[in-house]
């Protein structure tokens, strides 16, 4: 049986040339990037659509067929939650959160009945060995899987529909460049085009090298730059895929590559279409027939990417809500302390170097409010309010930042998002930090793994801000939800520890 690897675009890379290809790929349409669809936001919605239903429909059919049943309270809601974790966890590891499973319509009919048939089934086994009385619990779980199945099998049939729409015009394509150019970039290109689907959009190439090793042109798609272009326009264009075709001899070249666009977010492969060197199959990824060596994967899947944007969502919230009498008093604080407005925007760094503006309580007076972070607060900085004073050393001024992260800008948990013109030792980051900008391959967050180990607040050496960056990075590398759910559980300790904090 072949093994298959889900890419950041929520295909499957297949890793045997033995599978049957339902899906070649093409070069899409010229599709501009703000009309694109995020693959991991369909993803996201379908999976908190999922969550919600179930939920529901466990709670209301236990008080519309089995009220008599005898559970209730704390115990029926921990079975309900419990029971909908493992649909869910259970959907998804038979790959049912994926684009390409999202458009089959009858394999995920087929997906969601076994897993909520499944558990609910594992769940009456296990009731029956603990000696439970099912008899009144029957109505409740049949009326439980009826509703639910109903629910999702309509959904999946709109969604089936809608994403065929989509791929039709091109709105989920993959953005990506090719590092390379002649022959070998035509013969590339022309087994990538085989196919009516329109799964990649590929914007051009790049490549130092002209003349005829590497014309201006490859079939229909033009030479857009030379290497040290490449990060910017990635960047700039939302790129999602870079293919380097350099044949392996170019082994100098291939690293200094790497080396730069190692802090991008993107998915970098090494062709291998034609490549003497043979490997076992599972050491390849295919998109379509052709096969690539990954080098580079986004920090984040799909499936990743969607749940930590409805952990951020849920969490951001229920915080905003039992938070709110806090606020409001730091708000009147502030608006007693000082004239001026309650809240204070900063224009900080967001995920891939995009500006966002960042919402904060105003802790400086009106008048020396520095927008650009041109100079670091430091200890009995005549700047800052004494109500200010107080919220930045409790870390209270960020709490207008769960804003930021109802509307995607953050996340709960990240690298902090640091002001533009911030700096260390009297230098920028970027200048201090080799690779600073990695940690920007995801969105930043309100708190992180650097602030709970002690490295929040003030940066004045360059040691410190080395130090936040390698926690970054090691969040970055070893993301997981339970591992954002352990640093939020402990940031109200970690704030007790003021050091730093000015």
């Amino acid at each position: 049986m072949n093994a298959h690897v889900k890419t950041s675009a929520g295909q499957l890379e297949h890793t045997s040339t033995n599978q049957s290809i339902d899906t070649i790929v093409r070069a899409a349409p010229e599709i501009p990037a703000d009309i694109r669809v995020s693959q991991p936001a369909i993803i996201g919605s379908v999976l908190l659509f999922d969550i919600v239903t179930l939920f529901v429909c466990g709670i209301a059919s236990q008080h519309l067929l089995a009220p008599e049943a005898g559970l209730s309270g704390l115990t029926l809601l921990a079975v309900v939650v419990l029971s909908v974790l493992a649909m869910v966890l259970t959907i998804q590891r038979i790959y049912g959160y994926t684009i390409a499973s999202l458009s089959q319509k009858r394999q995920q009919m087929a997906r969601i009945g076994a897993s909520v048939g499944g558990i609910l089934a594992c769940g009456v086994t296990a009731a029956l060995f603990a000696g439970v009385d099912l008899v009144a619990l029957r109505p409740w779980l049949a009326g439980w899987v009826f509703m639910s199945l109903g629910a999702l099998f309509a959904s999946r049939f709109l969604i089936a529909r809608k994403i065929a729409d989509l791929t039709l015009a091109g709105r989920l394509a993959r953005r990506a460049v090719i590092v390379g150019g002649g022959r070998v970039v035509e013969d590339l290109v022309s087994s990538l085009e085989k196919d009516d689907s329109r799964v990649i959009q590929i914007l051009g190439l790049f490549d130092d090298r002209g003349g005829e090793r590497s014309p201006d042109e490859v079939g229909a798609y033009s030479k857009l730059g030379k290497f040290d272009e490449l990060v910017a326009f990635c960047r700039d264009n939302k790129v999602d895929l870079l293919i380097i075709t350099l044949p392996a001899s170019a082994e100098a070249r291939i690293l200094h590559l790497l080396k730069k666009l190692w802090v991008l977010p993107i998915d970098i492969r090494i062709s291998a279409q034609g490549s003497r060197l043979k490997l076992r199959p599972r050491a390849y990824t295919y998109i379509g027939k052709v096969p690539f060596l990954a080098v580079f994967d986004k920090p984040l899947t799909d499936w990743g990417l969607a749940v930590k944007g409805v952990e951020d969502r849920i969490l951001a919230a229920l915080m905003l809500i039992g938070l709110a009498p806090v606020m409001a008093l730091v708000a009147l604080a502030v608006k007693l302390d000082s004239r001026g407005p309650v809240f204070f925007r900063q224009t900080r760094y967001g995920f891939n170097n995009e500006k966002i503006g960042v919402y904060k309580f105003r802790s400086m007076y009106v008048d020396q409010c520095d927008t650009g972070a041109m100079k670091l607060v430091t200890k009995g900085d005549p700047r800052v309010t004494k109500v200010g004073a107080f919220i930045r050393k409790t870390s209270l001024d960020e709490l207008p930042q769960l804003i930021n992260v109802l509307k995607g800008e953050l996340s709960i948990v990240g690298p902090r998002p640091h002001a533009m013109q911030a700096k260390a030792g009297g230098h920028i980051y970027d200048d201090v930090v080799e690779g600073y900008f990695a940690r920007h391959k995801v969105k930043p967050g309100i708190t992180g793994w650097a602030q709970i180990n002690g490295w929040r607040g003030e940066t004045d050496t360059e040691e410190k801000i080395q130090r936040r960056v390698e926690y970054d990075l090691h969040y970055i590398d070893n993301w997981s939800v339970f591992f954002d759910l352990y640093i939020v559980a402990m940031t109200p300790v970690s704030l007790l520890n003021t050091k730093n904090a000015y």
